[in-house]
This record gives structure tokens, sequence and C-alpha cells, in this order.
């Protein structure tokens, strides 16, 4: 472990944006226009943790979605080609 993680005593808090992408930042700073809190507050590593164990699927929410457009789209027209 690095010297700097060892002291860090900051408090954080578990952010995500509006692609449902998560980071941590210092509670005692104004969380960055685009993000929002999740309600998990703690140490650097708890809020690590935390993000590790609900973060399951890193693309952004846009691309997902997109896939679902697609997927949904090409076993429609599989279907109907079926007929």
């Amino acid at each position: 472990m690095a010297w700097d993680e060892e002291e860090d005593t900051t408090q954080y808090s578990v952010v995500i944006n509006h692609e449902e992408q998560y980071s941590i930042w210092p509670l005692d700073r104004e969380i960055s226009l685009g993000w929002k809190g999740v309600g998990k507050q703690g140490a650097k590593q708890d809020c690590l943790d935390y993000i590790e164990e609900v973060w399951t699927d890193m693309r952004p929410l846009s691309l997902r979605q997109r896939m679902e457009t697609l997927a949904k789209t090409e076993k429609k027209v599989k279907r109907d080609a079926g007929d």
C-alpha cells in the first residue's frame, strides 16, 4: 500500500452520473455537476468496495440501452423472416 493511502483519513461519498458510472468524492467538497450521491459514505476503501459490489456492468447506460434495442430489433427481424 502506498504511504498516502495508509494516511488517508478523508471521508468519501459514492457518486453516480447519468450514464450510471460510479466514482468517489471527498465529503468536504461539493459534488461536481453531473454527479449525485447514492447514499454511501465512509472511508475510501469502504466506498470502493461498495462500488465493486454494485457496479457489475461497466458499460455506460446509453450503450447498454442501444445494445438492448439492437438485440430486440434483430430478434424481431429473425422472427418475421421465419413467417
